[in-house]
């Protein structure tokens, strides 16, 4: 029982401490955190050291240091061993919306990606990259229910990696009716878009034209996997898109899930409102 007062006594010590504006951890945070947002510590840059942290807020370095943690967990800064902490460097920001499927697109490999959030910042473009891992795998609840088959129904499962100019960004694991892609490029495990415009293409000459496109997005913390599947730094989030696309007679032709870093990506859609 007191092993679980402790706990709960400490639990509650560290919430007062991430909540409270005026406990002295917090005051540093927001100190930090508006010099990083203003760019007076730039990307890369180093944070002042525990010592010195406790030092110009006259607070002990076990406070100095909880600051330190709780920016980390934040996602704005990361920590060296043995060297200290340092600001973050920004990642380009990639745009997707539904124009990111359009036909012409289908095999093309750069991506034009911005500086910031903001529709109007500078933009750039990065080399895109896949790996691939193509297998025949038994189908889960989830995926036998979007193509229509039964649980354990074999399925072509294709995983792969994303990568912009050689930094993972997100992953992509799709999957398919056997019958759909026998023998096609997509059953082929070679880096790089299936065949040469890309599995869309490879499912239209199938006689299976894309049609229609829907995704069911959400965000949450990535598992330990992930986290280093992708490089992800303490507390950055992943988003998962799970996509079901069908031909214009509404025949399912894949399944798949993605993973997305959070701080990569930004969604960006634009609809008339339905009546």
């Amino acid at each position: 029982m007191s092993v679980k007062r402790n706990g709960l006594r400490h639990l509650d010590m560290v919430v007062r401490v991430q909540t409270d504006p005026n406990s002295p951890a917090r005051r540093i945070v927001a100190d930090l955190r508006a010099d990083i947002t203003a760019g007076r510590l730039p990307a890369g840059a180093k944070l002042p050291s525990v010592r010195d942290l406790a030092d110009r807020y006259d607070v002990s370095r076990n406070t100095a240091n909880k600051a330190l943690t709780m920016l980390k967990a934040e996602g704005l800064v990361v920590t060296r061993h043995g060297s200290g902490a340092y600001v973050r460097d920004a990642y380009p920001i990639r745009r997707l919306g539904p124009d990111r499927y359009a036909r012409h697109r289908w095999q093309k490999t750069t991506v034009e990606v911005f500086a910031t959030e903001q529709p109007k910042s500078a933009s750039a473009r990065q080399q895109g990259h896949q790996t691939q891992d193509v297998s025949l795998v038994e189908a889960d609840e989830a995926t036998a229910t979007a193509l229509g088959i039964e649980p354990g129904s074999p399925v072509y499962e294709r995983a792969r990696v994303m990568t912009r100019d050689g930094i993972p960004t997100h992953t992509m694991t799709s999957y398919y009716r056997p019958a759909d892609i026998e023998g096609t490029p997509l059953t082929d495990p070679t880096p790089g878009i299936a065949g040469q415009s890309g599995g869309f293409q490879v499912l239209t000459d199938q006689g299976l034209p894309p049609h229609q496109i829907t995704e069911d997005i959400s965000a949450r913390m990535p598992t330990t996997e992930e986290t280093l599947l992708l490089d992800l730094p303490a507390g950055e989030p992943v988003v998962e898109v799970r996509r079901t696309t069908r031909t214009a007679e509404g025949h399912v032709i894949e399944y798949a899930r993605g993973i997305h870093s959070a701080s990569r990506f930004t969604w960006s859609y634009t609809f008339d409102i339905p009546d």
